[in-house]
Formats: structure tokens, C-alpha cells, sequence
């Protein structure tokens, strides 16, 4: 089902994408950190605007494809996150806990097109199997470390993310992404987006 497009104003209802009890009624501020000397290439820890860990991104090693598992603070799984195979518009697909079946297909991610100079690429929910019209885009300019989130192919913004200069930031050679969740959004589904957004560009530019 893709969701009509709007103005833009914040979404009146919960958009529940993971779960309802990720959509809080106020705005959620996250900080995504990816660690570049992780062992397991590419883990990411999400953290409130306390600093508290609330999400964590582990990678497979030997995985054939990249596979990402996005677990909870106790490190139980929430989602996992998967790039398909010959996959000419970099499309990931997204599954419910540790599972990599259709049944558990929550949402798949892909470029709008396959030649880019700024950031665009659109998410489809497993029920929109046409996949005629996206029920989220995002939209930006990923190397300026800039990028909004919007429902549908519409002008209603439903987060915002940035990136965070700092000196440790530059000396660990780490990246820090300030995202903006803004209310009634599945704050879980924003997170699992902007780690996705990396894969796909740090892909392109490692090799």
C-alpha cells in the first residue's frame, strides 16, 4: 500500500513500519555511529539523546551477500537487512527478526535510478507488491552527509539526518550521523535507513 502524498506537515498518525511501540508521540533524536575499526566491517550503535545505546548494527563476516542484523540494547534482533543478489539498482531487502524468509519481508530499499549525482532512492512496505508508487523516499545529497526522509513521493518530511563533525570523530576516522525522528515514526525503520544509506554508498566508493 503506498501512502497518499501530502504537504508538509508532520504525518497526523503513527506510521508504524517495525512496530507500533517504535512510533513515539514527540520527536526522537538518535545518534548513529559507525565504528571503523570494527572487526565485523560496518557495526553501528544508536544512541538516545542521553547518549544511552538503544540500537546496535552487527555485520556478517562470511556472509556471501551483506547481511546486517539490527538488535535491541540486550542484543536481542529486531530486523536484518540483506543486499540482493544482481541487484542492478543496489536493492536490500528488510526481514523481521534474524530471518531471511519472503513471509518475513517487512520493507526493500532500492535507487530511484541507477545513475545518481544526488541522493535518491525509494522504500517499498512488503504489502506494495506493484511497487508503482513508494511509500517512503529519501532524498539528499549522501556526501554531504545530508538527507530527509519523506512519505510517499510527497513533501511530507518524516525525518531528517546530518553529520556530526567532531575533532574524535576525525581522529578515529569514524562517522556520527545526527537523525531527527519526527513524531508518530517508527523511529526503528529511520535507523535501519540510514545504515542501509551507507552500505549502499560506501559500496560504491570502496569498491
Amino acid at each position: 500500500m503506498a501512502f497518499p502524498a501530502a504537504s508538509g506537515a508532520a504525518p497526523p498518525a503513527p506510521l508504524p513500519v517495525v512496530g507500533h511501540q517504535f512510533c513515539a508521540p514527540y520527536v526522537v533524536p538518535l545518534t548513529v555511529t559507525k565504528k571503523a575499526l570494527s572487526i565485523s566491517d560496518g557495526d553501528f550503535a544508536i544512541t538516545d539523546a542521553n547518549g544511552a545505546l538503544v540500537l546496535k548494527v552487527k555485520g556478517s563476516i562470511f556472509s556471501m551477500r551483506h547481511r546486517r542484523v539490527l538488535l535491541d540494547a540486550a542484543g536481542q534482533p529486531i530486523l536484518s537487512m540483506q543486499e540482493k543478489v544482481f541487484s542492478m539498482h543496489n536493492r536490500w531487502e528488510v526481514f523481521r527478526g534474524d530471518s531471511s524468509s519472503a513471509s518475513d519481508l517487512l520493507f526493500s530499499v532500492k535507487k530511484s535510478s541507477l545513475i545518481q549525482f544526488k541522493t535518491e532512492m525509494d522504500v517499498f512496505l512488503a504489502g506494495n507488491t506493484a511497487q508503482q508508487v513508494c511509500d517512503f523516499k529519501i532524498k539528499g545529497n549522501y556526501f554531504d552527509r545530508s538527507c530527509a526522509f519523506y512519505l510517499g513521493d510527497s513533501t511530507t518530511m518524516v525525518a531528517q539526518m546530518n553529520r556530526k563533525f567532531t575533532i574524535s570523530n576525525v581522529l578515529l576516522d569514524r562517522d556520527t550521523f545526527v537523525v531527527t525522528v519526527f513524531p508518530h515514526v517508527d523511529y526503528v525503520f529511520i535507523a535501519t535507513l540510514v545504515v542501509i544509506l551507507d552500505e549502499v554508498h560506501r559500496e560504491k566508493y570502496d569498491g
